[in-house]
């Protein structure tokens, strides 16, 4: 148990993208994520998870190879971006972006 709480290794969800790589992040995490980083996507749970499953395009980064942006145009466009370890992923960041960031197209729809 870290941080004394109950939820810091309770899975709040897991996807798997079309690079074969299963995504997942903890409660305690999203929970950072809406009230911390992002406040934003508060209630755009299933926004993110869409996203990682069926993106309009996944790019890598190009200062780091493991780090993958997953964009996908709702009401605006919005990119979730997510850490792969082979084929194992952890969701670091979500937010409403301006326009499709430099680096590697990886895969498109």
């Amino acid at each position: 148990m870290k941080n004394g709480s109950i939820n810091a290794d309770k899975i709040f969800f897991k996807i798997t993208t079309p690079l074969n790589v299963e995504v997942k992040t903890t409660i305690d995490y999203w929970q950072y994520l809406i009230d911390i980083k992002h406040p934003v996507m508060k209630n755009k749970e299933d926004l993110v998870k869409n996203t990682l499953k069926i993106p309009d395009e996944i790019r890598q980064s190009k200062i780091d190879k493991e780090i993958f942006l997953y964009y996908k145009k709702f009401d605006k466009l919005y990119c979730v971006v997510a850490k792969h370890i082979d084929s194992q992923g952890f969701l670091v960041t979500a937010y409403p972006a301006d326009k499709i960031k430099e680096g590697d197209l990886i895969w498109k729809k």
